[in-house]
């Protein structure tokens, strides 16, 4: 995902964040509620303020909503698998599989190698 322009910033109003991720400011507040990674500080009045990583994070949910066609449930599903470090946003929808990677085909030759090598042995 390509990123737009972010100011040399380390804090964003809510104003400014809807206005970079292209987004009203109501589906910022939703997807608080929905994302629990997306938890902007607040400062002593209760206004909001987006950290970058928050900036980022707004912007790969916006990638799995809109670009990607994922639920809300799903892209949630895939922000979770991604901070366990599973393989990110792989689905039939993007034509990446987790199994057709070039990886885990040499992954499944070598276990293939290891049962043969295995039963050679007599094991």
């Amino acid at each position: 995902m390509e990123l737009p322009f972010l100011p040399d910033r380390d804090f964003f109003t809510m104003r400014e964040a809807s206005r970079l991720a292209q987004v009203p400011p109501h589906t910022l507040r939703y997807w608080e509620g929905r994302f629990g990674l997306l938890r902007p500080a607040r400062r002593a009045g209760g206004h909001r303020r987006y950290s970058r990583a928050d900036l980022e994070l707004i912007l790969e949910i916006k990638d799995l909503l809109q670009r990607r066609k994922m639920t809300v449930a799903g892209a949630r599903r895939a922000l979770i698998d991604r901070r366990r470090g599973k393989t990110p946003f792989d689905s039939p929808l993007t034509g990446h599989a987790p199994g057709d990677s070039a990886q885990a085909k040499l992954l499944r030759e070598v276990r293939k190698e290891l049962k043969a090598i295995l039963e050679e042995m007599g094991r």
